[in-house]
């Protein structure tokens, strides 16, 4: 039986990209369901009819249901090891969770900022220092793996992780709103955009056409 991932918009649920990218680029085959957020009582339902958290995304695999983007990863991690959405090396894999749980739990001023919308005109906007702080924060974590890792690969920790997937809208948030990155960030931004997964979730949202006035910041 394939696994269903129930997800919210692309264009919008950065929550969501998360796992999708985490199994899409490993190969891991599964089925999409897609229900638009914010549209109504219906629709709610069909997520609370998957998981009680009434949230987006969750894994359906036969009778276990797990929910939020980083316990998809580690469900799948777990599920599928020859995918090996963490690094194999202890060291390694203990960072990459840490910068992964890192990315889960914070930057928070960066999140309501700076909201993934995939459709917006690339461009400034004008950041408080909190901001600039995660975005700060950020580069410091993508820089120090990449100096570690880079001799392994192209991504954070060498080869692509689940932390690289949970990185990935943040990606988006740094080309929509034009953040001023140094070279070595610009360059793993580069090999994420140029991901065939990464690719194909952006052109799903672009084709999208639902538009949620909550999520349109300048």
């Amino acid at each position: 039986m394939a696994l269903t991932l129930v997800i919210g918009n692309k264009n919008y649920s950065s929550w969501s990209m998360r796992p999708w990218l985490a199994l899409k680029a490993t190969g891991i085959a599964f089925d999409e369901v897609v229900i638009p957020l914010y549209t109504g009582d219906a629709d709610r339902q069909r997520i609370l009819d998957v998981t009680r958290s009434g949230k987006v995304p969750a894994l359906v695999d036969g009778n276990v249901t797990v929910w939020d983007s980083l316990a998809i990863i580690e469900y799948a991690a777990e599920r599928f090891p020859d995918a090996r959405l963490w690094p194999q090396d202890v060291v390694a894999r203990a960072h990459a969770r840490s910068v992964s749980a890192e990315m889960h739990s914070s930057f928070m001023a960066l999140r309501n900022e700076c909201g993934m919308n995939i459709h917006r005109p690339i461009g400034p906007k004008k950041l408080s220092d909190d901001a600039r702080a995660n975005i700060a924060r950020i580069q410091q974590i993508w820089t120090e793996c990449r100096a570690q890792y880079g001799g392994q690969g192209p991504y954070l920790f060498g080869a692509f992780s689940g932390a690289d997937a949970m990185f990935a809208p943040v990606i988006h948030r740094f080309r929509t709103y034009a953040i001023d990155v140094t070279p070595p960030v610009r360059a793993y931004m580069d090999t994420m955009l140029a991901n065939a997964a990464f690719q194909e979730w952006t052109s799903g949202a672009l084709a999208e056409t639902l538009v949620i006035e909550k999520f349109e910041i300048d």
